[in-house]
């Protein structure tokens, strides 16, 4: 019996000196290089909210220019400008015979119609809120209505 506690603190020992060395290596080896210092602006606890960057106008405007400057003269022609309006008469112009009938025209139109139940001439109030656009998602002008539609979004759940 002896014997065996004489083992195990020996194991103790042996295993003590070899966690104090890889400690003292660990102190003295290389180093993980220092965090950035932290910015004051955004960071938790703040009260001024983090913001995406605004584009300025003659960013976009320039943004613009080069979509409608198809062949990069730095002048728009007429053709140029008149391209995307050309591309959406042709997805129109069914028949592509250069007229566009009133049919042709509504035809997006005139398939809500008759999707929504109106293929019997008329809809009723019910199957009229079904011809309703699409509501376009309108961006919060301040946190306090960002936090409230959050807030809403969360009771919906």
């Amino acid at each position: 019996m002896l014997r065996f506690f004489a083992g195990v603190a020996a194991c103790f020992l042996l295993m003590t000196g070899a966690f104090l060395i890889w400690q003292s290596r660990a102190e003295s080896g290389p180093r993980l290089p220092d965090a950035p210092p932290a910015r004051s602006a955004g960071l938790f606890g703040s009260n001024t909210p983090l913001q995406a960057p605004e584009a300025s106008a003659k960013t976009r405007e320039e943004k613009r220019f080069g979509r409608y400057d198809k062949n990069k003269d730095g002048k728009v022609q007429s053709d140029e400008y008149l391209a995307a309006r050309r591309r959406n008469y042709d997805k129109l112009d069914i028949d592509h015979n250069g007229a566009l009938s009133f049919q042709e025209y509504a035809v997006k139109g005139i398939e809500k119609f008759n999707g929504a139940g109106g293929r019997k001439g008329w809809l009723s109030p019910a199957e009229f809120v079904a011809t309703a656009p699409p509501q376009a998602k309108r961006k919060p002008t301040c946190s306090c209505e960002r936090v409230a539609s959050a807030t809403s979004e969360n009771n919906d759940d």
